[in-house]
């Protein structure tokens, strides 16, 4: 999408920039894939994906392709990234020249399903070691990362304070 801006709250900011001076140090980046979204950019994600669905299944009702979609997108006035407390991120390791495996991804590109559930058991090894790396590093920020999405984390959002079990949250959304 045109006129993409990477914005997120200042201690989200904090965070990330301590997370990547760690992983500097081990010869590796932290790669931030999306931050901030408007309700516009998460409805461009929404109805591509639901295109793309109804392609591909064309027996199945609009019902069942929503249903499969908000598994992994979140409907354009859900997501977490409108709160600026949202961070979808990878990790590029240096000495390999590529971005690490994580067990459903081709580079940036991220195949979605069931196996992006962070804890998922039928991955690789070295996919679940690199997750424990990219999750690790975020939960020691005080991030939480999202149940069905191991790229995904959040902080201050509504989100973050349910798994927290807080009261309330501390940011809401974000209006351009």
């Amino acid at each position: 999408m045109k006129n993409y801006k990477y914005m997120v709250r200042e201690a989200v900011f904090e965070k990330i920039e301590r997370i990547s001076k760690l992983l500097e140090s081990n010869d590796k980046k932290l790669i931030i894939r999306s931050v901030w979204r408007s309700f516009e950019h998460q409805k461009h994600l929404w109805d591509g994906k639901v295109a793309s669905m109804q392609k591909e299944y064309p027996n199945k009702q609009p019902e069942e392709i929503t249903e499969v979609v908000s598994y992994f997108i979140a409907p354009p006035t859900k997501s977490m990234h409108a709160t600026g407390g949202a961070v979808d991120a990878l990790i590029y390791d240096l000495k390999k020249n590529c971005i690490m495996d994580f067990g459903t991804n081709d580079g940036l590109n991220i195949e979605l399903s069931d196996k992006c559930y962070p804890f998922h058991p039928h991955i690789p090894l070295h996919a679940k070691e690199n997750r424990k790396l990219l999750m690790d590093l975020f939960e020691e920020e005080g991030f939480t990362v999202d149940l069905k999405e191991y790229w995904h984390f959040d902080y201050g959002n509504i989100g973050w304070a349910v798994e927290k079990g807080m009261d309330h949250a501390i940011y809401g959304i974000i209006k351009e």
